[in-house]
């Protein structure tokens, strides 16, 4: 089973021609915006290294993490580049690798999935959004987990021993394996590690670019997937099955950059690029698709609903 409706029961055919258009330029844009702020940041840590400076930094750091996993979702949906390899490449190198992923064609193959069933019981994301609403002490836990680096260490691992094969194979074929498979990984990283090096403050790389990785971004990544689908009102309606979270500049900054707070767009017309997704959401408001909208003013606002079953009652 799938979602009923289609794009043109919203969108005219010219509006989505229009929406569809890429651009490179906007794209190129976004990438170099990305890793300036994550290099901009740096700088100004290495320049003042305070531990307060550090602190700040981490949320800033965290934030454009998740902004590359953002920016190659929407590579996974060719919509980075018209040429195919450039767009594949980028997402590979420039987005994955530097975070130990690789490929971006297993997470698109799954991802599509998603969207073909969205919020259906074959939809492999279900299991993300099904628990909820769960009661606020549970998402305490869980931004514990998020906060101390367990949930994204835990993550790390599971890829680990899957990138490593059968745990029965022998031990020379799995080394081999997790050397394709992390080695250009790890020469990255230790690029990053070898500049701060440089400069005298080799800890940073650490504080700087693991540390925001495994806590910032793993709760950031957690909040971006509840204000997906998490607790939203009618699995079978198009415009009520995929929330959007409308987010000030402060939201934009630490927790949901490049757009991915309009998803409920995004899920409408998967082929328009994410920066048009705000275009795209005004012309559904103006139609008066408003009030059918599963929509939430802010992220505070849609975690509060999403958390929102009472505790059980001591017996």
């Amino acid at each position: 089973m799938s979602v009923q409706g289609k794009p043109t029961d919203f969108l005219t055919r010219a509006e989505i021609v229009e929406l569809r258009k890429q651009s490179s330029w906007r794209s190129t844009w976004m990438i170099v915006h990305c890793w300036g702020v994550i290099v901009g940041t740096w700088a100004i840590a290495v320049l003042f290294p305070h531990p307060l400076v550090v602190l700040a930094a981490i949320p800033i750091i965290g934030c454009r993490q998740l902004g590359l996993g953002i920016l190659g979702h929407d590579g996974a949906h060719h919509l980075l580049f018209r040429n195919r390899a450039l767009n594949d490449w980028v997402c590979e190198w420039l987005f994955n690798r530097p975070l130990m992923g690789a490929s971006i064609v297993p997470y698109r193959n799954y991802h599509l999935t998603h969207h073909r069933y969205t919020q259906q019981p074959n939809d492999p994301d279900l299991k993300l959004s099904a628990p909820f609403p769960i009661t606020r002490a549970s998402f305490r836990r869980k931004v514990v987990r998020d906060l101390t680096g367990q949930t994204a260490l835990k993550q790390q691992a599971a890829a680990i021993r899957a990138a490593l094969g059968p745990a029965d194979d022998p031990l020379v074929h799995r080394v081999r394996r997790g050397l394709r498979r992390y080695a250009p990984n790890i020469a990255i990283n230790a690029v990053f590690l070898g500049g701060f090096a440089i400069t005298g403050h080799w800890y940073l790389y650490f504080l700087l670019w693991v540390v925001p990785d495994i806590t910032w971004r793993a709760l950031i990544s957690r909040v971006r997937n509840i204000g997906e689908h998490g607790a939203v009102p009618d699995d079978d309606d198009r415009l009520r099955n995929t929330r959007t979270t409308h987010a000030g500049w402060l939201a934009r900054t630490l927790v949901a950059p490049y757009f991915v707070n309009y998803h409920l767009e995004h899920h409408l017309l998967v082929s328009c690029p994410c920066y048009r997704l705000p275009r795209m959401h005004r012309l559904l408001i103006d139609k008066g698709f408003g009030p059918r909208m599963e929509l939430k003013p802010s992220y505070l606002t849609m975690l509060a609903h999403a958390t929102s079953k009472p505790a059980a009652l001591p017996a």
